[in-house]
């Protein structure tokens, strides 16, 4: 009886928690978008993506060939690109 009783209960707890479970998430969610949005990067994170925007566009205007002699994948360009733009304004 007591058994029956427990499932039940765990059975029927999913079906009554579900509306307010639904209205908690479109608000959790709306205040993470609004934190999202005012948050400016820091300017380690703006020279960081200027670094990235430089050195895609210089991989972009390799041919095959240079791309071979410099590193045959992104990861690798990259980061050799980026050792070499910070010893640049350092």
């Amino acid at each position: 009886m007591l058994f029956r009783l427990l499932a039940a209960v765990a059975l029927a707890a999913p079906l009554l928690l579900t509306p307010v479970l639904s209205q908690a998430a479109p608000a959790a969610s709306a205040a993470k978008e609004a934190a999202k949005e005012t948050k400016e990067p820091s300017v380690a994170q703006s020279a960081a993506r200027e670094r990235q925007k430089k050195c895609g566009s210089e991989w972009r205007g390799l041919t095959a060939a240079e791309k071979t002699a410099q590193g045959p994948k992104w990861p690798q360009y990259y980061s050799k690109c980026v050792k070499r733009l910070k010893e640049k304004t350092a």
